[in-house]
């Protein structure tokens, strides 16, 4: 037997024997309270086969949880209309917890209470007792017998199923740190990919600019141009094969290269392209109110605007070689914009050698870095030339609000429930307090009973008669049917709760002085089974 096949059997016999014991402790109300006189007593082919409908339920706890819980409800709705029952309660709120446990979708269970509470009214109606009590014992019985343990069961399950899926979580968290430890080099070689690209791609193209010019000198011997020649040509395929060559260590979507220049202004990096060669016009609004702020907002701001007129201004030098450029960087609240625009074509020389056309990858990447700091980026062309915008804010964009923490959800869920409690409470003290008020004052003393004749006046008799009469008589253990034509009443013997008393029946004349015509015991089940066996 291999070790799945011993987990599997080990699980179907602790099942089996969990089922046995749950079976025991059910059906220890159902033996035990006949014998302590707490409900009325039943013959003992109705109590086996109530405990064998126990067993059912007990064995469809796992497979079909639905089932089970309307077999126990079945039991206290056929031994009591309003479905409170000593000897089946326990079952029916084990069933109902376990429900909740085992059940996938809510609307089952919820269709199953529904069930339960139509078939209650439909014997309530058809019964002749005061239906207010009784409606409303049943749907308290329901609330607190089923509904609630269902939500502890739902409750049960929720936890377990949070609980499985943070340790897969984890799991999975662990798994993916692993991951980007692999790829941390490879992360790290992709920033120093992205910074040569940027840095010595822009100076290989200020030395092609710086050939280029030389090339086109008129005074130079033609050695020395073919030379410069040389020079431009070997620059350009310097820049192209960098390019290829960081093509191959970034990656598309890796993290980007620092922002912070290497200690270079913007205006360091516009003059030293000016000497150069290129014809460039700056203007910095540099100290108004929009440089002030966060120290490492202000840092990541100018690092991106140093990257854009880098790139920008490369991209000049390889396209529009020669053409005029203007630098404009304004700093304002509530925002910094820098814009680098080309002059015209017809500015270009014509004998001005061009570069070679780049893939757009810089400019890819330097739109991902604006974004990153919640800016705009706009490239495109201009009139004649073409023209770099990035527009970056003083401020990030607000962060989301964060999620409502476990503590406060758990808060919610409490007061919910208490609320619910709280509600049910209160339905179930209102019916206990009318149940007790209606039994309470519907008592006739033994001995005032005792103290009445026959033929005496309803008019005098009221006199020690209680505030109230018995709305649900048990009229099958009448020892004789009442005379006809009679107006009877019925009163309890004791006012005992939640057990079965003696009653009395009074039938008075339908008119006139309304005489009583004849008085009755009504006895217990448990007294009536006494004398049928003494006979």
């Amino acid at each position: 037997m291999d070790q799945g096949t011993g987990k599997r059997v080990g699980g179907d016999v602790g099942g089996r024997t969990r089922g046995v014991l749950l079976w025991a402790v059910l059906a220890g109300p159902v033996v035990s309270v006949d014998r302590l006189g707490l409900n009325e007593p039943r013959s003992a082919g109705q109590q086996l086969t109530a405990l064998a409908v126990l067993a059912t339920a007990v064995t469809l706890r796992r497979t079909h949880p639905l089932p089970a819980f309307l077999l126990a409800a079945a039991l206290g709705l056929a031994t009591a209309p309003s479905l409170f029952t000593l000897a089946y309660g326990p079952a029916f709120a084990v069933l109902a917890l376990l429900l909740g446990r085992r059940a996938d979708r809510a609307r089952t269970a919820l269709i199953g209470f529904g069930a339960i509470a139509v078939a209650g009214t439909v014997k309530i109606a058809v019964r002749d007792v005061d239906p207010t009590v009784e409606w409303a014992v049943l749907m308290a019985t329901l609330v607190f017998g089923a509904v609630f343990p269902w939500l502890a069961g739902r409750y049960w399950r929720q936890g377990r199923e949070l609980a499985a899926a943070g340790w897969a979580r984890a799991d999975q968290l662990e798994r993916e740190q692993r991951i980007v430890a692999d790829r941390a080099r490879l992360r790290e070689r992709a920033r120093i990919a992205q910074d040569m690209h940027d840095s010595l791609g822009h100076e290989l193209s200020l030395i092609a600019v710086r050939a280029g010019a030389l090339q086109v000198a008129p005074d130079l011997p033609d050695p020395h141009r073919e030379a410069a020649a040389d020079l431009r040509a070997a620059a350009s395929q310097a820049t192209d094969r960098l390019h290829t060559i960081i093509g191959l260590l970034r990656e598309e979507g890796d993290e980007q290269a620092p922002l912070a220049p290497a200690g270079e202004s913007v205006a360091a990096l516009v003059e030293r392209a000016t000497a150069s060669g290129m014809r460039i016009s700056y203007a910095d609004g540099e100290g108004r109110p929009g440089t002030q702020g966060d120290p490492v907002r202000r840092e990541l701001t100018e690092g991106t605007v140093h990257r854009v007129v880098q790139e920008a201004l490369t991209n000049a030098a390889k396209h529009a070689p020669g053409a005029h450029v203007t630098v404009t960087v304004t700093r304002d609240r509530p925002a910094t914009t820098v814009t680098v625009t080309n002059g015209r074509i017809g500015e270009v020389r014509s004998d001005a050698p061009a570069l070679p056309s780049g893939s757009g990858s810089g400019l890819r990447a330097l739109h991902a870095r604006v974004t990153d700091l919640d800016g705009t980026l706009e490239a495109g062309p201009h009139g004649h030339g073409f023209r770099v915008t990035a527009r970056l804010p003083d401020r990030g964009v607000a962060p989301r609000p964060a999620a409502p923490r476990l503590t406060e959800a758990r808060r919610r869920t409490a007061l919910g429930f208490g609320a619910a409690v709280a509600t049910g409470a209160l339905l179930v003290g209102g019916t206990f307090a009318w149940y007790a008020y209606t039994r309470t004052h519907s008592v006739l003393a033994p001995a005032d009973y005792a103290r009445l004749r026959v033929g005496v006046p309803r008019a005098e008799i009221e006199r020690v008669l209680p505030d109230r009469t018995v709305a649900d008589p048990p009229l099958e253990r009448a020892p004789t049917p009442p005379p006809r034509g009679a107006d009877c009443a019925y009163y309890r013997s004791s006012g005992e709760l939640f057990t079965s008393v003696a009653h009395f029946r009074l039938c008075f004349e339908s008119g006139g002085e309304a005489r009583l015509l004849d008085k009755a015991v009504i006895p217990t089940a448990q007294d009536q089974q006494d004398r049928e066996r003494a006979r």
